[in-house]
């Protein structure tokens, strides 16, 4: 059976993972209620964990003691789990692909003309063609990982979904759930599954690779 994680983990890591947020985000990324999320960030405001950003651009973010705590919580979620073990294999197969798909990411957004790298604009389609056939490959290989994941914490059942989407999307001709940032692309997606497989190990990203 998966780990269920508390609400007051899930706002801390939705911030985590996101940056940057608004209460009814961190609501459907938690799968609590907004009422429930409102009130608990103010309870986090008053801890000093999290602060509001007003502006053109408002919301949520976690302060230098919210990010302390949210590390604290997160590893000790996963040692309540016992299913560190099984998220460090899930990790490694992640990573087993993960330079494929951001390759692949990055031949979305640019192709070789002879010595040169230039801005795809997306005018031959049978270029777009092999690049989303090189998406659904990799999509083929995350599933069973995330899948995997889903079982060992109720936090990480989200990703799979949320890439299935994302790639119907793109193979249906909506170019911007590919790579897009300011929506849940597939690139996003994955960066974000990324960013919680770090998160819940303990890994830091600048040391990832000398691990």
């Amino acid at each position: 059976m998966a780990h269920p994680s508390q609400p007051r983990l899930l706002a801390l890591h939705a911030l985590k993972l996101k940056g940057f947020a608004e209460a009814s985000t961190l609501s459907t990324w938690s799968g609590q209620p907004p009422s429930g999320m409102d009130r608990l960030l103010t309870e986090l405001a008053t801890e000093g964990l999290v602060a509001r950003r007003e502006g053109r651009v408002a919301g949520w973010t976690l302060t230098p003691e919210g990010r302390a705590e949210h590390e604290r919580l997160v590893l000790a979620d996963v040692d309540d789990s016992n299913r560190r073990s099984d998220i460090d294999d899930a990790y490694r197969r992640f990573m087993d692909i993960n330079a494929d798909l951001l390759d692949t990411c990055t031949a979305w957004q640019l192709k070789t003309a002879g010595d040169l790298r230039i801005i795809n604009d997306h005018a031959d389609s049978e270029y777009d063609d092999e690049v989303r056939a090189s998406l659904a490959a990799i999509h083929q290989m995350a599933w069973p990982i995330c899948a995997d994941l889903a079982d060992t914490m109720d936090r990480f059942a989200s990703y799979g979904p949320r890439l299935q989407v994302a790639l119907d999307r793109v193979m249906d001709g909506q170019d911007d759930w590919f790579t897009r940032p300011v929506i849940d692309s597939y690139h996003t997606v994955w960066f974000e599954l990324h960013e919680d497989l770090l998160s819940s190990l303990g890994i830091e990203r600048s040391k990832e690779a000398a691990r």
